[in-house]
């Protein structure tokens, strides 16, 4: 039921041969592939949630999926070779069921040539010495996955002269010399070239299979027994790394989230939708591995590596519009353990006219359970809903005025986790509806007796708060036990269960999440009562921004019990929480950072070739991020930053005031020392409090 187990298994597959294929050997499929091709169709028509129906409708689905995961920059293959193949635009059904594959390898087998032959010609014209004048007005598109196939060769040729200039430039106004250049270019694409000829028939198998299920909907997925083999592995989180999940995005390997407790998680470095470009291993000057262009799974195995061992990262933030602006971080490499997901709860001072009050906040990242402790009958095993309940009592015993349940970030879990945990904040009733593909609808609740805490409550959740997280937070909505803050959710409400192939796995859709409202939390999530600004791109994240994402619908309501309605009291809420966040910096600051990267990305669809004007909008994009910052700290009487340099060097972005010493010895162990840094995490902790007492105030319920 979590985002991470579906992102996860994404990791090993998703797009990551777009740059391999077979040197020179003829593609051709197996009597194994043509099995694994039959039983897939089988499953998607009988297995899958949806009325699948693989016709001449879907085909053309299929196909178009399938080019989009070879080429979706449309940079290798022509427009005369999609009209070669276009057969398979009503064919690919048949080819499927059939599990006749030979059209289908063929057209990998052409694009194969086509990347090859492309890699070749980069390689030579490198060799050749280029020379690229930055004085003329060139301009290259940043996206062109709606421009039309080239006709031509000679048309990519410019593209990609384009694009080889492009990589020069940026390279050069890194300061980097014309040798270094040339050398760094020449071994990205040499590599590549050894790369293709190390893909095998399972790989290709694979992708073509991401392709077909990927038409259905963006979290079926067949996985090749090697594949499969490594997600177990991963699943079991039995290997050393940093708790990133990654998937590939054109030729970039791009971070989809964070696993809650792991190194890079608790390092606050790196950040959703950062793109990676190159790895090192160990600390200091180790020699960097270029990855742009790599197979994922090749990129994973780079970052894997011995507990208390050091990567080091060069990535492009997931704010940044220049890929010039890199950043490099060094993460320590560590098992994510169940203790390390753990949730933890603190204490927030809120300074009102009549005095102190006390907020209490409980961070959980995740809903964990210890399964194999539960099963074997232990009566202290470790779960989400014991701590939780443990961690209310303490906060009840310093007295505190109301709770705050942080899930920001919290990619979802185990299904019965957020069940039994909303059951400590209702007196027994339903909790979530699943419906399966035959339409018939299990309810799930709370079946116990009393509450363990009836206090003001509110739950603050983000862009990356997914699955189980969502269950919680919608259920917690529609009981009016307390308003929801913060951005709204992923989206991800939908069920997938695992079967064996004859070769491989198949991972289906099986059933969809509904809410007791009758709401789907699929596709749309949840939204807040009160929203904050947040940095996280919903095109970029979140089930929305995936292909052929399953709608948003409804079933039938059931009936539950009310226990308050926050909605009577939003207007006020609002208007309280609009006066104050107006004078926050953080706030303001987050605000204008948000309607800047919004800005930026609607204004800039290519980008500079010329020298001069480059730098120009790299100066003026900087100034602008300059001015944000330093308007952020005049207001919190901290000095002003005098470069760009200077707050690209900053750790954290930002600085911290400095933080009030009772508040952080009010930080329970185990806390997040990443939250008690990041000032605009805090600030959205703090404004959480002011709302929470505000809302308890208006109802009385103090």
């Amino acid at each position: 039921m979590s985002l991470f187990a579906n992102v996860r298994r994404t990791a090993f597959v998703a797009l990551c041969l777009a740059m391999a294929g077979p040197a020179s050997a003829a593609v051709t499929p197996t009597d194994a592939d043509a099995q694994a091709a039959r039983e897939v169709a089988e499953s998607l028509r009988y297995g899958h949630y949806e009325d699948v129906t693989l016709d001449d409708h879907w085909a053309n689905r299929a196909f178009t999926q399938y080019l989009k995961t070879l080429d979706p920059q449309k940079a290798y293959l022509l427009d005369a070779d999609i009209s070669e193949f276009s057969d398979l635009r009503h064919d690919f059904d048949d080819a499927m069921v059939d599990g006749d594959l030979e059209r289908i390898y063929g057209l990998y087998e052409r694009y194969q040539q086509r990347l090859t032959a492309r890699l070749t010609w980069l390689v030579k014209t490198l060799d050749a010495k280029p020379s690229f004048d930055f004085d003329k007005d060139d301009r290259l598109a940043l996206d062109r996955k709606d421009s039309p196939w080239a006709d031509s060769e000679q048309e990519l040729d410019e593209l990609w002269r384009k694009r080889l200039k492009n990589a020069w430039l940026s390279m050069s106004l890194s300061d980097k010399s014309d040798d270094e250049i040339a050398k760094t270019l020449s071994e990205r694409y040499s590599n590549q070239l050894k790369r293709i000829k190390q893909t095998n028939d399972e790989d290709i198998l694979t992708l073509v299979m991401h392709a077909v299920t990927g038409s259905i909907d963006p979290h079926s997925e067949y996985f090749s027994p090697r594949q499969g083999e490594s997600f177990d592995i991963q699943m079991k989180l039995s290997l050393d790394g940093i708790g990133a999940l990654l998937q590939s995005e054109g030729e970039y390997v791009k971070v989809s989230s964070l696993v809650p407790g792991g190194p890079a998680e608790k390092d606050g470095e790196l950040k959703p939708a950062d793109r990676i470009v190159a790895v090192g291993q160990g600390q200091g000057d180790s020699e960097w591995t270029n990855v742009v262009g790599m197979r994922l799974d090749d990129v994973v195995d780079l970052i894997r590596g011995p507990k208390g061992s050091v990567v080091r990262l060069e990535v492009i933030p997931a704010q940044s519009l220049d890929v010039t602006k890199t950043r490099e971080l060094d993460i320590t490499r560590d098992t994510v353990k169940l203790e390390d997901q753990a949730a933890n709860a603190k204490v927030i001072d809120v300074k009102r006219d009549d005095g102190v009050h006390r907020i209490g906040v409980i961070h959980v990242p995740a809903f964990y359970v210890d399964f194999d402790a539960w099963q074997a009958g232990e009566d202290d095993y470790r779960s989400t809903t014991r701590d939780v309940a443990r961690l209310i009592d303490e906060l009840k015993a310093k007295q505190v005025e109301g709770i705050i349940l942080d899930l920001r970030n919290n990619g979802g879990g185990a299904l019965q986790e957020a069940n039994s945990m909303i059951g400590l904040f209702i007196d027994r009733g339903p909790t979530v509806q699943v419906r399966d593909a035959r339409g018939r609808i299990s309810l799930y609740g709370d079946t116990d007796a009393g509450t363990h805490y009836d206090g003001p409550l509110t739950v603050l959740v983000n862009r990356l708060s997914a699955s189980a997280s969502e269950i919680f937070a919608g259920a917690i909505q529609d009981y009016g036990r307390g308003p929801i803050l913060g951005s709204q959710t992923f989206g991800k409400g939908t069920v997938q269960t695992i079967s064996s192939l004859s070769e491989g796995e198949i991972k289906l859709t099986r059933a969809k999440f509904y809410r007791i409202s009758g709401d789907s939390t699929q596709n749309k999530g949840v939204k807040p009562d009160i929203a904050f600004p947040s940095v996280i791109d919903p095109q970029e994240i979140g089930e929305s921004s995936l292909d052929y994402a399953l709608p948003w619908d409804q079933v039938r309501p059931v009936k539950y019990r009310r226990y308050g309605d926050p909605a009577r009291y939003l207007a006020a809420l609002r208007a309280r929480h609009q006066s104050r966040v107006e004078q926050d910096p953080n706030f303001s600051y987050l605000k204008s950072e948000v309607a800047l990267s919004k800005a930026l990305r609607a204004q800039q669809t290519s980008i500079s070739l010329n020298r001069e004007q480059r730098k120009r909008e790299m100066d003026a994009q900087e100034a602008e991020q300059l001015a944000l910052e330093n308007k952020r700290r005049r207001a919190l009487n901290l000095e002003p930053l005098t470069s760009f340099a200077e707050l690209d060097a900053a750790s954290d972005h930002i600085s911290s005031p400095e933080s009030d010493p009772q508040q952080e010895a009010d930080i329970e162990e185990g806390s997040s020392d990443k939250e008690a840094k990041d000032p605009i995490d805090q600030a959205q902790l703090q404004e959480s409090a002011e709302i929470l007492l505000d809302y308890a105030h208006l109802t009385g319920d103090r």
